[in-house]
């Protein structure tokens, strides 16, 4: 079993709560995010997705740091903060949105969960959205409360998520909806659960609001999933990929807007309430775009891992674009890619060529997601 000496951690990058309970269950290789560290390697890489997609598995997803917005003017701040419409969101429901500045760039595309009317969390990729919130309070002349609470979520995806759920809850967990929360506790620990996750796959997102008892959790949900299956994990690359899910830092950042990525509804223009971005958004509406983001189909051998870098894109020799995320799927037999290209070459069949690690390869635009494309997996 390995122990924390053997990755050399130190004290100025976080541990979750599963920390331990991740080596005990077989971590070997972890990365950093929103400050924390967080396991990336529970062995074969194609095994972990097959766990997912053929089973389910447990993740640590604790680095999904929450900003809680609390306050009699919440509701109000967090439109100011996306451009995505809040004005009919219930308490108890979750949504997608995207934060941006003020030239429409995407500072991160949390999850955004509704608790009471007045108190919402952030559920984060990795940018430190509690600085810009706190930043632009300061002068909002809003009442509000911005901190980031003691929530560490997990992540239980894959088809058998659910009979997971049942085991551990009982009959009632049966009717929580598709981007719907609810409070709950296990054992006497208190959680909230959402049917959300970052997977494309059927799948429970359990946010721990106790750190003190993340070891116990993590155990007690894996007792549950034994005799079901259920695996220690990670989350899955080939399986984000193929659902064309964002990575932050690698398919998005503050330089990329929503219309580059196809995320136009996402976007309400024409609501009356202002956010942040609105102007500038609206221009690019009006003026275009120079890139999108397509899929790529990516010829040759399989790819030995994803992409470490940033591939070129080109047209006849010409440089046009670059590969943001890239793995081989098992499942589809083939090497797929998102990429950033621009505009007047993103036409679905376009043919390409990419400079991967192991020299250029033929290349072709396709539709994407490539996978399940109206995530009907994820909203059984």
């Amino acid at each position: 079993m390995a122990q924390a000496r053997d990755f050399g951690f130190g004290t100025q990058i976080r541990k979750s709560p599963y920390f331990d309970a991740t080596l005990r269950w077989g971590a070997r290789a972890f990365s950093v995010y929103n400050h924390m560290y967080i396991p990336r390697d529970f062995g074969d890489p194609e095994q972990n997705f097959w766990n997912l997609v053929n089973g389910a598995i447990l993740c640590d997803v604790a680095v999904e740091r929450q900003v809680e917005i609390a306050g009699p003017d919440a509701a109000a701040f967090v439109q100011m903060l996306t451009p995505r419409d809040l004005s009919k969101m219930a308490v108890g429901q979750c949504k997608y949105v995207l934060i941006t500045n003020a030239e429409g760039g995407i500072l991160n595309d949390p999850i955004l969960l509704r608790l009471e009317e007045n108190r919402f969390w952030l559920s984060l990729a990795d940018s430190d959205i509690l600085l810009w919130a706190q930043g632009v309070a300061v002068h909002s002349g809003m009442e509000v409360t911005i901190r980031e609470p003691d929530v560490s979520p997990l992540q239980l995806q894959g088809p058998s998520s659910g009979q997971v759920m049942h085991a551990l809850f009982g009959e009632s967990i049966r009717d929580l909806r598709y981007y719907w929360l609810r409070e709950m506790t296990l054992d006497g620990i208190p959680l909230i659960v959402s049917r959300t996750g970052w997977s494309s796959e059927l799948g429970y997102e359990l946010y721990l609001q106790d750190g003190a008892r993340g070891d116990e959790l993590w155990e007690r949900i894996m007792a549950a999933g034994a005799p079901l299956g259920l695996k220690p994990g990670h989350t899955s690359t080939i399986r984000r990929i193929e659902g064309a899910m964002l990575s932050y830092h690698a398919d998005a950042d503050s330089g990329t807007n929503p219309f580059e990525l196809g995320l136009e509804r996402l976007v309400n223009l024409d609501m009356e309430a202002d956010f942040i971005g609105k102007a500038a958004l609206r221009r690019i509406r009006e003026e275009g775009v120079s890139r999108r983001q397509v899929g790529l189909v990516i010829q040759g051998a399989p790819l030995e891992g994803p992409n470490t870098s940033f591939w070129p894109v080109n047209e006849a020799g010409a440089r046009i674009g670059k590969v943001t995320s890239a793995v081989h799927s098992p499942r589809l037999e083939q090497n797929i890619a998102l990429a950033m290209v621009s505009a007047e070459h993103a036409r679905i069949g376009t043919e390409l060529e990419v400079g991967t690690a192991a020299g250029p390869a033929p290349a072709r635009i396709v539709e994407r997601p490539f996978y399940d494309p109206k995530k009907s997996l994820a909203a059984a």
